[in-house]
């Protein structure tokens, strides 16, 4: 196998840095006025915690334990009920309560960009640079109608504020990052504006070699990835917003369980932005409108050899294109005790690929095209609030979507459904009540949400065959409906909070996938619809017993069910805990977390979904994790940490299993999780 590294970045560099940024930004030349960029530098973010009611917001700057994420699903872990499908070093998929794919609807700056690849290789999180944006709002559950269509488990929304000035100035963010198995990050995040506008360029570069297990073998799972946007701002009074955003963006990624590896994840994004407020009823307008492309490139020869005793033995790559167009209209209409937001958007994602056996003989190559899809939505979410701390949120919405079937082949048979469209109205609503923590400190909510979802690109053109008698996925794989029920409680002391949600679901038409052993050719998959139930909970508080002192825990547990089979539902997450202890003086900080994954033993094996299925029962682990801070100055933070304290060998449950290119053997082995792993950030403000 052919050597494959990146330049790797040591932990001097950034202490070199640390010392040049102490000396250029003492903290006696601090003014009064950089309160808001010193909330920058805050705590090291551990476990999130919701703002509301089913809702988790975080400033994605802050420093995270374990060591900072490299893409949008490795910064979602920090809110319980989340974690990843490991892809490799970067790139993961993200789940939440054991959901996947387009049950989550993941937005960045309110445009869709969901990936090309037939397999999710670049799924929607692989071209998120979490540092670039401000915010990362997550709703869970069926509980709001603003976003998009499906959102049966969750919405998912990275967002970038609207820089506003006084007076003609400038700011900006940066961080350098160097760590264990070569990483190696930079990010700035720079405004300069007044008071008719602004320009705003947030950049980044992330890489990363191989790394070690907690055994010392080297699991292939190296990345180098680079994002950079730039937004135009027009702001002629308080209450305007005329803005235009472009990105670009590229990487490659290495996956030990897969098959092929990433060398191209070219993105391109613009979008336009306007918004509007007022005094009246009407208070405020928005619109959007944006274009996203993913360009992927898969092969099996730029960062490892091609195995000749594989089903792939020569040179191959395939290419594959996306683009997603869309746009959103809505406006907010308030009276005295009653808020409505009212729109429409819509969205046309159009996929091609081309293929080849050679190196870069693809590039000679037609493109074919093989789907559409389109979506229209009319939505409406209001909230009555009929008495003090009392809330009534409700919203309905209803979608017509469209999928057309341009494939003119399957494989080496013609398609049945060529040229064929599908067309289905998907309603979706909830309605919620809740009660704002009182003097007692106690606060309550429960809402009932539903949702009809249209099967997605992979689920109708990425499995081979679909349900026994249809023609194939495409003619045969029905929406999805899921109504759930989600209650909580909170309550708030003066030196502690807690927190509690449960959830109980009836999915009916779950889309499921069924992977069968295809000889020499590897696998093949089939996608049907089983009826489904699901419930679980999660649960966190906070309690400060001295100042400067905060212990915090969180647990998520998840449960599901096929009742045709009446067997479990594949790849559900385990039941995972975490505690965290830290200590924050306002100049020095500390932490240690302990993560506890319990063994799961519920699986249903070769099913699952079109990234991954049940490899079989997984072991419980734990494994520790050490951080420090130091705040040299209100604009400079110096954060440390040691991931995997222990060096624990271990595995995740929702795993891919290891590819024989690289070794692995032929009963499939779940990829390990990363050894020790020691990593130094500096962040600073200017």
């Amino acid at each position: 196998m052919k050597s494959f590294s990146f330049a790797t970045a040591l932990p001097p560099r950034c202490v070199l840095a640390c010392a040049l940024a102490a000396v250029l930004f003492p903290t006696h030349a601090i003014a009064a006025d950089d309160e808001a960029d010193a909330k920058t530098l805050s705590r090291v973010v551990v476990i999130g915690a919701p703002v509301q009611p089913l809702k988790f917001e975080t400033d994605t700057k802050l420093p995270r334990q374990p060591v900072p994420a490299s893409d949008g699903a490795d910064y979602l872990k920090t809110i319980p009920g989340f974690t990843a499908l490991r892809n490799g070093g970067s790139n993961g998929d993200p789940v939440l309560r054991g959901m996947f794919g387009s049950r989550l609807n993941m937005l960045t700056n309110d445009g869709a960009m969901p990936g090309a690849c037939p397999s999710r290789m670049d799924n929607a999180m692989s071209y998120v640079a979490p540092e670039t944006f401000d915010r990362l709002v997550v709703v869970k559950g069926p509980q709001t109608v603003q976003w998009g269509p499906g959102a049966s488990a969750g919405t998912v929304r990275f967002e970038r504020d609207t820089p506003r000035f006084d007076a003609p100035g400038w700011r900006a963010q940066a961080s350098l990052l160097g760590g264990s198995f070569g990483r190696n990050d930079q990010m700035i995040d720079a405004t300069a504006g007044a008071t008719q506008g602004y320009v705003r360029v947030a950049a980044n570069r992330s890489e990363a070699s191989d790394y070690d297990d907690g055994t010392g073998v080297r699991v292939p799972s190296a990345w180098k990835k680079w994002n950079a946007d730039v937004a135009l701002g027009w702001t002629p009074d308080a209450d305007t917003l005329l803005e235009l955003s472009l990105g670009a963006g590229d990487g490659q990624a290495r996956y030990g369980g897969r098959s092929m590896d990433g060398s191209k994840f070219e993105r391109s994004s613009t979008t336009l932005r306007f918004e509007r407020s007022f005094a009246g009823v009407l208070s405020k307008l928005q619109a959007s409108a944006y274009r996203n492309s993913a360009d992927h490139v898969m092969d099996n020869y730029t960062l490892r050899d091609p195995n000749p005793a594989s089903s792939m033995p020569m040179a191959m790559a395939s290419n594959v294109y996306r683009v997603t167009e869309g746009g959103r209209v809505a406006s907010i209409w308030a009276w005295n005790a009653f808020e409505l937001t009212a729109g429409v958007d819509t969205q046309e994602s159009r996929h091609r690929k081309r293929s080849a056996s050679g190196r870069d003989v693809y590039l000679t190559k037609a493109w074919m095209r093989d789907a559409t899809l389109r979506n229209t939505g009319v939505f409406a979410e209001g909230t009555w609030s009929p008495a003090s701390a009392q809330r009534v949120v409700a919203g309905a919405r209803m979608d017509a979507a469209k999928v057309t079937d341009h494939r003119a082949m399957l494989g080496m048979t013609v398609n049945p459904t060529a040229g064929q469209t599908r067309s289905e109205h998907l309603p979706a609503g909830f309605i919620r009540y809740e009660r704002d923590v009182s003097s007692s400190g106690l606060g309550w909510y429960a809402g009932l949400g539903h949702v009809a979802r249209m099967p997605d690109y992979w689920e109708l053109f990425s499995a081979n065959s679909g349900p026994m008698g249809s023609a194939n996925a495409f003619a045969g794989v029905r929406p999805e409906k899921t109504t759930q029920l989600d209650a909580g409680v909170q309550w708030r002391g003066e030196q502690s909070s807690a927190w509690v949600s449960g959830y109980v679901g009836n999915i009916s038409d779950y889309i499921l996938f069924r992977y069968m052993s295809g000889g020499m050719m590897g696998s093949t998959s089939m996608a049907s619809n089983v009826d489904a139930r699901i419930h679980g909970a999660e649960a966190g508080g906070e309690w400060r017993p001295a100042k400067n002192w905060a212990l915090e825990g969180s647990v998520a547990w998840a449960w599901g069910s096929n009742e045709d089979a009446h067997a479990p539902l594949p790849q559900m997450t385990p039941l995972e805990g975490r505690v965290s202890l830290a200590y924050d003086n306002g100049r020095w900080s500390g932490g240690a977390l302990l993560r506890m994954v319990a063994a799961q033993t519920r699986v249903a094996l070769s099913q699952g979904n079109v990234t991954g299925r049940d490899l079989g029962p997984s072991a419980g682990f734990a494994t520790v994790a050490l951080s420090t801070g130091y705040r040299v100055s209100e604009r400079v933070q110096l954060t440390a940490g040691v991931d995997n304290v222990f060096n624990r060998n271990y595995s995740e449950h929702l795993n891919l299993a290891g590819n024989a290119d690289f070794g692995y053997p032929a009963m499939p082995v779940r990829i390990h999780e990363p050894g020790r792993n020691l990593w130094l950030k500096l962040n600073f403000t200017l």
